[in-house]
């Protein structure tokens, strides 16, 4: 189990609905250290490279940010786990279940798609799937391995993955959560 994030520690996710209650709650059920490389690091990478996917297509920002809380939360080893993104959409239904994540029902059927889809290694023709799936393979080299165009979904993350223009993701704030 993963212990609570320190009072006042910045978890750094842009979008202000990924409150640190929320947070520290899907912490608390992590079965492997928050600081592995499927872990809090790679969660806020994720929502970063989403958002930037996100405002470059029209997807909805606040699924993609709840997509990058939940898609490997409920990973049970930091390496092969074929089943963690469906146990990771099961985990945000039950959080939407208890009012705890201000998703609409749509919102949240894209949301347990992309959570659950992530693993498979597919491409989507959804543009919000596709975008949660690119945010999470965009984070590729954290693996040593360099993200490739044929396996994204969206125009964007395709142009970034064959020009190696990695470096328009650092730093990058959505405009609608810029602080």
């Amino acid at each position: 189990m993963c212990a609570k994030i320190a009072r006042g520690q910045k978890l750094r996710f842009q979008n202000p609905a990924l409150t640190p209650a929320l947070v520290n709650a899907v912490l608390e059920q992590l079965l492997v250290d928050r600081h592995c490389i499927h872990g809090l690091a790679h969660w806020q990478r994720v929502e970063r490279n989403g958002l930037y996917l996100a405002q470059a297509t029209g997807a909805d920002a606040d699924v993609v940010s709840f997509f990058a809380l939940f898609h490997d939360a409920c990973r049970e080893d930091d390496g092969h786990d074929p089943g963690h993104g469906a146990r990771g959409a099961k985990l945000a239904r039950r959080f939407a279940e208890k009012g705890r994540l201000p998703l609409d029902e749509a919102q949240m059927d894209a949301l347990c798609t992309a959570c659950a889809g992530h693993t498979d290694g597919q491409r989507s023709a959804d543009t919000l799937v596709g975008c949660c799936w690119d945010a999470d393979r965009l984070d590729l080299m954290r693996l040593r391995m360099e993200p490739q165009p044929r396996f994204m979904s969206t125009k964007p993350a395709q142009e970034l993955a064959a020009t190696g223009a990695f470096h328009k993701l650092d730093g990058y704030r959505h405009p609608r959560f810029g602080r």
